[in-house]
């Protein structure tokens, strides 16, 4: 608890306590904000300021954008802020000009939820939870430049988030370039023959509008298809495969998700595979996440194998086209365009009864069986299953390299997103082809030679065998062997094979499927796209962007049974038949057309896929961004080959989706020029998360943590004996505790110490609220070391510091600087308390250069106590900007250090020696110190080893 003694006030009117730091506090932030202190200057436009710090080097440090919650802020979301404006403070006294500002990722399902709870806006809501967090934000002094700050629901803002969307759907990726490239430019090609037009021999000339959209279509980045999506019914819209949990439920909510085949807008990011996965090496990220999104890209070399049926081919990708002798099946995804087409009417003769699932007819079993399919997410039909499922299709292809028919069937761990929908099985080197084989008595033939003394003899195995260091064999064919070589070299023979004989090819791969872009939701960005008569679409000029969302009378997207696969989804703007059915002169010269607008909306990834450039240049009404401001903040230089913000902080769990995201869109509009940056972020850091305990009685309902009781090793509750267990902290679980609690207790430079104290910033650690008082303990002793608490003036003496206290001063100053570039924020408050012990202990005033030292040090991790003391102290300028002391290296270094010098291994005497001496040196020293010689007792030395300065350890003959 903080002091609260009248007696105690009155004997120290000027103590720090709550009271004191919440006036001071409020006091530095009405003069922050009144002085602009936290201004970045451009280097040009509306924002433009002091030329002498927009000269300095820049930093550009960047939180994740939050979302504004209704339940507020609890103490577990500030420590990602509190850390980035204590570094972000740091190199402001550094000499460095920092942009570093805060916005609002306002879109989202929260608030269109409570929308239909309740009838209130989306936007009224979202607006009113903004004003209540800028508040709770604004208390804990953190330092961002304002004028800078938005919300993705800011008409202004989603104009230019739509004309990114455009951008992206007039491109085109050129894989010769390795970039994107206006459309018009594709179009140009087609219209001078120089491209021939794909799927037809007509000229592009003779092509109708629809026609020349329908190809166009199969090059846009951004383009709209048919094609199976996870669609929730209970939610009334379609998910991302990364927002369909491991269950084939929905992430919001817990709803099943089935797939079915819809019209959606798709972002075409896997033609950046490479590029993502290349630029990868050049970032400063932890490893942890580049190689989860290596993985999300999955980047497999391999080739296309076309294997003959009925006159046409299905195309398999493998990775290990050296066992196609070994292919004794196919499967294809049940989704799989070929399966209604190459289905026939009937069993073929012998056909086993397991292969049909119990279905009179091929035609039966399949729809069956895709029936059966369509209720499991893409993430359960790849998890491994103790009984594989699966049905014959009826029909049979021809393996290219030995002539052999093949039967097909169609299996649900078989995805259409990935590769060609199609496989061909060797089960006898893969596991889940060896387990439906055994299941639907197929054969299995053995291409690879087991090394672990198995025998070639599949039927006498239990697994398959698989290993890249082995020799292949029974893989003869005509005109080709693989027997005897070795993976790689039988992968290289057979490639060429496949190619020469027009059978295939070598290529590559990628796990990662195309973003999908549409949600059946109010609250998000519209569309800037309109339909045609004849259904094409065409993009909005730029002049009437914004496009903004209407007005409409239910903010819910139709919902329906969560198990009622067989349903449509119905959005909220389809409602508004005004908004949607409009005369509109587009700008092309034909004057004004009957159109439909999109009635889906943009996910809420959109806007936080380029908000980092928005905070460069957020007033800009003509551009994105102007591009002399976009280049000094985010230009690539030296050690950024990429460009990028400075520093980028936020949770991990974003890895895959928003990071990969922003880094497309980048690339898109780094490759149209619109920006000098081809990455968003250039060093990612991750936070750990504040957790705290959560208290569940019988029924397994939260109870409050703060009204449990600890007795006897148990904790209680009204009575009942409660569970603990160590979690998350939030509303639901009853666990929460606000800053502006911990602020009102203790004020706010006490949270800022506490939080980044606890721990290093990328560990998840406790929230424990008796151990705060710890920190403030440590602003009171700093605090009276300057300040008379009777008279509230300084207490410090114009003399100079004494040597202790100068090698004490300068060891912090050197281990703080250190530790705070490198973002231990724990460890440099550590150092900073080390000198205000130090300090204290000398039991008298401190010299004023101590004090002013002491107050820099503490600058970027407790401001406004800070502030106050460096006022207090005779300056008139905010601490701010003041420069960062720096250590004389003559005070760092100890004059002597303690040598420890062991004889077989005991300590036998401790030696003070200068941190210099030579190893021949503190040998001499060692051997001669009396402790050592009687240890020894006359015996000879069979070895010395010397760690000079601080270690001696001999080994006696």
């Amino acid at each position: 608890m903080s002091e609260t003694n009248p007696a105690a006030a009155e004997a120290a009117p000027y103590r720090y306590t709550a009271a004191l730091a919440a006036e001071i506090e409020a006091r530095w932030q009405d003069f922050w904000d009144a002085e602009g202190t936290y201004a970045a200057p451009n280097p040009k436009g509306d924002l433009a300021g002091d030329p002498e710090l927009a000269a300095r080097p820049k930093k550009f440090i960047m939180d994740m954008f939050p979302y504004p919650s209704g339940a507020g802020l609890h103490v577990g979301h500030p420590l990602g802020y509190i850390a980035t404006d204590v570094y972000a403070r740091f190199q402001r006294m550094t000499g460095h000009n920092v942009l570093h500002t805060l916005g609002f990722d306002a879109f989202g399902l929260p608030a269109e939820q409570y929308a239909v709870q309740t009838g209130t806006h989306p936007r009224v809501s979202t607006e009113a939870n903004i004003e209540n967090m800028t508040a709770q934000l604004r208390r804990l002094g953190l330092g961002h430049d304002k004028r800078r700050s938005f919300a993705t629901i800011d008409p202004d803002y989603y104009k230019w988030t739509q004309w990114i969307f455009l951008q992206i759907f007039n491109s085109w990726y050129d894989q010769d370039a390795r970039r994107a490239r206006p459309i018009a430019e594709l179009v140009e090609q087609f219209a001078s023959g120089e491209r021939p037009v794909p799927g037809t021999d007509r000229a592009w000339n003779d092509l109708s509008e629809a026609e020349r959209a329908e190809v166009l279509g199969e090059y846009r980045l951004a383009y709209a298809s048919d094609a199976p999506v996870n669609w929730c019914p209970g939610l009334g819209t379609v998910l991302a495969n990364e927002e369909v949990t491991a269950e084939g439920r929905s992430e919001r909510g817990n709803f099943p998700v089935f797939k079915a085949k819809l019209r959606q807008w798709n972002m075409r990011i896997t033609a950046y595979a490479d590029r993502l996965l290349d630029d990868l090496d050049a970032l400063d990220w932890p490893e942890a996440i580049k190689l989860q999104q290596r993985n999300w890209i999955g980047r497999s070399e391999g080739a296309r194998v076309d294997f003959p049926i009925d006159g046409e081919n299905i195309t398999v990708f493998t990775t290990r086209p050296d066992t196609l002798f070994g292919a004794t099946y196919m499967v294809l995804a049940p989704e799989h365009p070929l399966v209604e087409k190459f289905t026939p009417a009937a069993w073929p003769e012998g056909t086993r009864e397991a292969w049909t699932g119990g279905h009179a007819t091929p035609s039966e079993a399949v729809a069956a069986y895709r029936a059966q399919a369509a209720s499991k997410s893409d993430v359960e039909r790849q998890a491994e299953a103790k009984d594989k499922t699966g049905v014959f299709t009826g029909a049979y292809a021809v393996n290219p390299v030995n002539g052999e028919r093949v039967p097909v069937f169609i299996a649900d761990y078989v995805l259409m997103g990935y590769g060609t929908g199609a496989i061909m099985a060797v089960p006898a080197h893969d596991s889940r082809d060896f387990a439906f084989a055994r299941a639907f008595d197929l054969p299995i033939v053995c291409v690879v030679e087991p090394t672990d003394g198995r025998g070639t003899d599949p039927a006498a195995w239990d697994d398959a065998f698989a290993s890249y260091d082995a020799k292949v064999v029974n893989s003869t064919g005509d005109g080709v062997t693989l027997d005897g070589l070795g993976v790689t070299e039988a992968k290289a023979r057979i490639t060429e094979w496949l190619e020469r004989e027009g059978h295939g090819e070598g290529t590559v791969n990628f796990r990662l499927r195309d973003w999908l872009f549409s949600r059946q939701r109010y609250w998000g960005e519209p569309f800037p796209i309109v339909y045609d008569e004849d259904g094409v679409a065409h993009a909005l000029p730029e002049s009437m962007l914004p496009l903004e969302l209407p007005e409409v009378e239910d903010y819910s997207p139709r919902t329906f049974d969560p198990d009622d696969a067989d349903t449509q989804p119905e959005t909220p703007l389809s409602r508004n038949e005004d908004w949607v059915n409009v005369t509109l002169d587009l700008g092309d010269g034909r004057g004004p057309r009957r159109f439909r607008r999109e009635t889906n909306t943009m996910p809420n990834w959109a806007g936080s896929c380029w908000y980092e450039l928005r905070y460069l240049d957020p007033n800009n009404s003509e551009q994105l961004v102007d591009p002399e401001i976009e280049q000094y903040w985010m230009g690539p230089r030296e050690g950024m080959p990429h460009g990028g913000v400075d520093l980028y902080v936020g949770g991990a769990e974003h890895a895959v989706l928003h990071l990969l995201y922003a880094r497309f869109w980048s690339k898109v509009l780094y490759d149209l020029g619109h920006i000098s940056s081809a990455e968003p972020f250039h060093k990612l850091f991750n936070q750990g998360m504040i957790q705290a305990y959560v208290y569940r009685d019988s029924r397994g309902i939260a109870v409050p943590a703060a009204e449990v009781e600890e007795r006897d090793g148990a904790y209680w509750y009204q009575g009942e004996k409660v569970s603990r267990l160590l979690g998350k902290m939030g509303k639901s679980l009853k666990n929460a505790v606000t800053p502006d609690e911990i602020c009102a207790e203790y004020g706010a430079d006490t949270l800022r110490l506490y939080e980044m104290a606890m721990g290093p910033l990328d560990v998840s650690r406790p929230w424990d609220t008796r151990a705060v008082v710890g920190q403030f303990r440590l602003l009171q002793r700093l605090w009276r070391n300057v300040v008379d608490e009777t008279t509230g003036e300084p207490t410090v003496v114009d003399v100079e510091p004494d040597e202790d206290t100068l090698r004490a001063l300068h060891k912090a100053v050197d281990g703080v600087r250190q530790d705070l570039e490198g973002l231990r924020f724990n460890t440099a408050i550590a150092k900073v308390t080390e000198l205000n012990n130090h300090l204290t202990k000398a039991n008298g005033p401190i010299a004023r250069s101590v004090a002013e030292a002491l107050v820099l040090l503490a600058a970027p991790l407790a401001p406004h106590v800070a502030e106050e003391l460096w006022r207090k102290l005779g300056h008139t300028d905010s601490v701010v900007h003041q420069d960062f002391p720096v250590a004389d290296p003559a005070y760092v270094v100890d004059e002597t250090v303690t040598c420890v010098v062991q004889v077989k291994g005991k300590v036998k005497a401790r030696l003070e020696v200068s941190p210099g001496i030579s190893e021949d040196e503190l040998e001499k020293v060692a051997l001669a110190d009396e402790k050592v010689v009687a240890a020894l007792n006359g015996a000879g030395i069979r070895k010395v080893i010397v760690r000079a300065p601080k270690l001696v350890n001999i080994v006696p003959a």
